[in-house]
């Protein structure tokens, strides 16, 4: 997954530069004031949950969370290449789509169908459609600590030109390859 995108750094050195260069009185347009991040939410129960949990770690820029939605896999990125894709990326909206299930083995897998509108640090939106595959292994034969909760196996998501109120994302009948 390549998402080049992540925080505005608006934090204290540019905010305030800005505050001490205004006129005594004067204020600042509500377009210049810096969104509030999204209320915390890591809710693991579900598909969406999961998905949703993911994107709202990245608006907060909780890198580290986001980072922990991914299950150990072999074609996982190492924290800090993770991290870097999303140092320009100010916030994102999500569309999931229906997901799908099949179990086998002791295991649930699922895929959602998502399309990710990503703003950043420059204020220009790009569109990305694709899909994520999830996998819970079943709670009643987890026996040895630690629990592992659903988790992304993998996501594949690429860049389209659709605006992001007409995108839709797709997952493939035989799964992400």
């Amino acid at each position: 997954m390549s998402i080049p995108f992540a925080k505005a750094l608006w934090r204290s050195g540019p905010l305030l530069a800005l505050f001490l260069a205004l006129p005594f009185g004067a204020s600042v347009p509500a377009s210049a004031a810096e969104p509030s991040p999204p209320d915390y939410r890591d809710d693991r129960s579900t598909p969406e949950a999961v998905i949703g949990s993911l994107y709202n770690a990245i608006d907060r820029q909780e890198y580290l969370r986001a980072y922990s939605y991914f299950r150990d896999e072999p074609d996982l990125p190492d924290f800090e290449t993770f991290a870097a894709g999303y140092a320009k990326t100010a916030r994102t909206r999500v569309r999931m789509g229906q997901p799908t299930e099949e179990g086998g083995a002791g295991s649930l897998y699922f895929s959602l169908p998502v399309a990710v509108e990503a703003i950043g640090t420059d204020g220009r939106a790009e569109v990305f459609t694709g899909c994520y595959e999830l996998r819970l292994v079943q709670p009643a034969v987890q026996v040895t600590p630690p629990f592992k909760p659903m988790g992304i196996v993998k996501g594949k998501l690429a860049k389209v030109t659709t605006p992001f109120d007409a995108a839709t994302g797709t997952c493939p009948d035989r799964g992400l390859q």
